[in-house]
């Protein structure tokens, strides 16, 4: 990813910093060699770029904890169903899905992502090389999980196992993809399988993804087989450990919420997905919080979604929470910006994400002060305006490394047009091929 001619700064904005003390103040940002080298008044100017920052907030870049961003060609494509059958139309969808198509899925998800002021993805799908290029194609950071199952239940050409070495192998290193291991589910991943995956990542340094607990068929079927509900279950046969983010979690005992505590097991919460696939619990956010667990917040794919907002997702997060404890003071505006942003870089393993502090990689977006939904523009205030009412199209600039990848609302390293005409095409052999 080019870098720009020289040192940047950013003057007066209102920095919400996002840092230990959750301060919110006028100040400037400077940033040299992706970093940030300066957060506060008075940064120095001399050999930099100087672009006046008064109109605007500077927020750190969203983390999205959860995505299937290929799918974007999918979005309405199952509505109104739940997790079985939407399941039943996913499945048939993708087994005709070719890499060209995720690729143009991709930069289509990754156009929507950018332009919504998300930064960061963590992924879980196959063909993650054309993933993987649509990431460096157009500049986001992108954590990718190739999608592992058993080998007698899979589309994937070869065993899934050895697709994600092989994947893992070809990225590891890039400076804006991180390639992991991704089982999907108890519901497709039997005990070998599962120990696989958790050797792969323990032998290749890198992160493992996985669902868990979405649905009480999910729980109540591995119950059935096992005697075991599925955090006691994957404890037992010794696959938990640190480095892994489980996408939901809502079906939760309190024995499994400390045994993810205990393990180290982050939580990608995922609320409009699961309200939308009418999963009928509400995750344990509060609980999971308490026990020490990190909580990340995701989207999910815009086929369960429709969206991939991460304004939109912790302003459902909250009032969801909110109203199933009849709490007001439940996750308030602090703690889901936290979620989106310096919880979701500590799942990731990533604490040089997530806030404007000197030393941290400087991905961030410039918030229009002037949106309509953003007014009264008072530093007391950004915080919840950033959480319950916040506009996409307030967001202006998006920059990660430092470098702009978004510019008044336009991407800087694709041309919007292509990429949507790309995915209207690969939309439509896969809606042709919904089942009825």
């Amino acid at each position: 990813m080019g870098g720009v001619a020289g040192p940047l700064v950013i003057t007066d904005a209102l920095l919400v910093t996002q840092d230990a003390g959750r301060r919110v103040l006028r100040g400037d940002l400077r940033i040299e060699n992706g970093r940030f080298t300066h957060v506060g008044p008075g940064a120095p100017r001399a050999d930099a770029e100087v672009r006046d920052g008064h109109r605007f907030a500077a927020v750190p870049g969203f983390v999205n904890a959860h995505t299937h961003v290929a799918m974007a060609p999918l979005r309405g494509i199952a509505d109104d169903r739940e997790l079985a059958g939407f399941l039943e139309v996913l499945f048939a969808v993708d087994a005709r899905r070719t890499e060209t198509d995720v690729e143009a899925g991709a930069r289509a998800g990754i156009a929507e992502m950018l332009r919504s002021g998300t930064t960061s993805f963590l992924d879980l799908y196959y063909f993650e090389d054309a993933v993987a290029r649509a990431v460096d194609a157009l500049g986001i950071r992108g954590f990718l999980g190739w999608a592992v199952l058993d080998p007698e239940l899979t589309t994937q050409k070869g065993r899934p196992i050895d697709n994600a070495r092989n994947f893992i192998g070809r990225w590891k290193g890039h400076a804006r993809v991180e390639p992991l291991v991704a089982p999907q589910g108890v519901y497709v991943c039997g005990r070998e399988t599962w120990l696989a995956a958790r050797e792969l990542a323990a032998s290749t340094g890198t992160l493992c993804h996985y669902h868990l607990s979405e649905t009480r068929r999910e729980v109540h079927e591995l119950e059935r087989r096992t005697g075991r509900r599925p955090v006691v279950w994957l404890n037992e046969i010794g696959f938990l450990g640190p480095r892994q983010v489980a996408a939901h979690a809502v079906w939760l005992t309190g024995q499994e919420i400390d045994l993810l505590a205990g393990k180290n097991i982050g939580v990608a919460h995922c609320p409009s997905s699961n309200l939308k696939l009418a999963s009928g619990g509400v995750a344990p956010v509060v609980e999971l919080r308490s026990a020490g667990v990190t909580v990340g917040l995701g989207t999910d794919s815009v086929a369960s979604n429709n969206s991939l907002s991460m304004l939109r997702e912790m302003h459902v997060a909250g009032l969801v929470q909110k109203n199933q404890r009849w709490d007001a003071s439940v996750l308030p505006a602090q703690h889901l910006l936290d979620l989106a942003t310096v919880e979701g870089a500590r799942l990731l393993g990533r604490p040089d994400l997530g806030s404007l502090e000197v030393g941290k990689q400087a991905d961030f977006s410039l918030v229009r002060l002037d949106h309509p939904t953003l007014v009264p523009a008072r530093p007391e205030a950004i915080v919840s305006h950033l959480a319950y009412s916040a506009s996409e199209e307030a967001i202006d600039s998006v920059f990660v490394d430092g470098v702009p990848v978004v510019e008044d609302r336009a991407l800087t390293r694709g041309d919007w047009t292509s990429i949507r005409t790309a995915a209207e095409a690969a939309a439509e052999s896969l809606w042709a091929a919904r089942p009825s």
